[in-house]
C-alpha cells in the first residue's frame, strides 16, 4: 500500500537526556517535564512531516538492573527482556506526552500515536561478542565483583558489568512500521536500540547485548525510506577538539569532512562517534539530510540555524 501523503518522513532519535538530565534522580515527574521540550517541537513538526521517534534507555535499563541486584525475592530477567520493558515504559511516557501536546496545539487532523516493541537482528558471530565492552548496570566493589558470573570492567568508582554491543543488521518489524507511517501514525520504536536478537531458523532468539540507538536508528531510517535523520542530544552538535580550549562546534560539513574528523578521533566511541557514523551511514544509503542537534533545538536544526548538518557533497 502506497500512502497518498507526500510529506517527508522525519526520524527523530532522542538521546537519554531527553528524559533524564545530568544531576537528576530520574523521577517520573522529572522525565515528563524534560520530555515537554522535544515533544512540543515534534508536535509542531507533525504538520509538515511524517514522524518516527526512537529513543535511548540507558538510565532506565540501568535502574532495572540495579533493582534486580537489590532484590532476591523474584527471578532475575535477562537483559533483552529489560530492554523490552523499558520500550514499553518510555513508549508510554513519550506517547502520552505527545498526545497531550498535539491536543494543546490544536493540530488537525490529530495524528495517531503508537508505540511498538521492536526487535533488531544482529550477527551471532559479531566480533563484539568476543570482546564485550559496553558498561551496564550498577557499580560493584572488588569484593562484590569476585562472585559475579559475568565479565566486568574497571570504571571510575569501581567495576561494572560489560556486555557486547553488536551492529544492527535489520529491524524485524520494518514492514509494520512503514505500514503504520503510511496509515498516518506517528510511530515510537527501536527504544534503546531495539531488543537484540539473532536468527534461529525461521525465528529469532534474544541475546545478552545492547545495540547502539543511533546506529539502529540509521538502519531503521534506511529500511523504511526516511528522508531525514535527526539525532537530538545534550550538546549543540558535533565538535572538533570537544572539551578543550580549541573546541569548535561544526555547522554544515561535507561527508568527507565528517569522515576525516571521525578517523582523526574527534568523535569518541560511546558518545559522538556513533552519532556521526549513523549520519554517514544514512546518507550513504540514500538519505537526504542528516543532522545532530541539541534536544531543545530540533526545529532550529531542521531550519538550518542550529546543530551540525552533514551534507552529501
Amino acid at each position: 500500500m502506497k500512502s497518498a501523503d507526500t510529506r517527508p518522513i522525519l526520524l527523530v532519535a532522542l538521546g537519554g537526556n531527553a528524559l533524564i538530565r545530568r544531576g537528576e534522580t530520574g523521577t517520573v515527574e522529572e522525565q515528563r517535564a524534560n520530555l515537554r521540550v522535544p515533544i512540543r517541537q515534534i508536535a509542531r513538526l507533525s504538520r509538515d512531516y511524517r514522524i518516527l521517534i526512537t529513543h535511548g534507555n540507558g538510565p532506565q535499563v540501568g535502574n532495572l538492573l540495579l533493582q534486580q541486584e537489590a532484590c532476591t525475592a523474584v527471578p532475575k530477567l535477562p537483559l533483552e527482556v529489560l530492554v523490552a520493558a523499558t520500550q514499553g515504559e518510555l513508549g508510554y511516557m513519550i506517547g502520552s506526552s505527545l498526545d497531550g501536546e498535539l491536543a494543546a496545539l490544536g493540530v488537525h487532523p490529530v495524528p495517531m500515536v503508537v508505540s511498538l516493541v521492536t526487535t533488531v537482528v544482529v550477527d551471532g558471530e559479531d566480533p563484539a561478542f568476543a570482546a564485550p565492552e559496553k558498561p551496564v548496570g550498577p557499580l560493584y566493589s572488588a569484593e562484590e565483583a569476585a562472585s559475579l558470573p559475568y565479565p566486568l570492567a574497571e570504571v571510575p568508582g569501581g567495576r561494572r558489568r560489560v556486555v557486547a554491543s553488536p551492529r544492527p543488521l535489520t529491524i524485524v518489524e520494518k514492514r509494520q512500521i512503514r505500514t503504520l507511517i503510511d496509515l498516518g501514525f506517528i510511530v515510537i520504536c527501536c527504544g534503546g536500540g531495539g531488543i537484540p536478537v539473532i536468527r534461529n531458523g525461521r525465528g529469532t532468539r534474544g541475546v545478552e547485548a545492547v545495540i547502539d540507538k543511533d546506529l539502529a536508528s540509521a538502519c531503521l531510517a534506511e529500511e523504511v525510506g526516511a528522508d531525514i535523520l535527526l539525532i537530538a542530544t545534550d550538546v549543540p552538535g558535533a565538535a572538533l577538539d570537544y572539551g578543550t580550549e580549541q573546541e569548535l562546534f561544526l555547522g554544515t560539513v561535507t561527508v568527507k569532512e565528517a569522515r576525516d574528523a571521525l578517523a582523526q578521533g574527534h568523535f569518541p566511541p560511546g558518545s559522538m562517534g556513533p552519532k556521526v557514523e549513523a549520519a554517514l551511514l544514512f546518507l550513504a544509503s540514500g538519505g537526504k539530510r542528516a543532522l545532530i542537534t541539541a534536544v531543545d533545538e530540533i526545529e532550529m536544526g531542521l531550519a538550518g540555524t542550529a546543530g551540525t548538518e552533514i551534507s552529501g557533497g
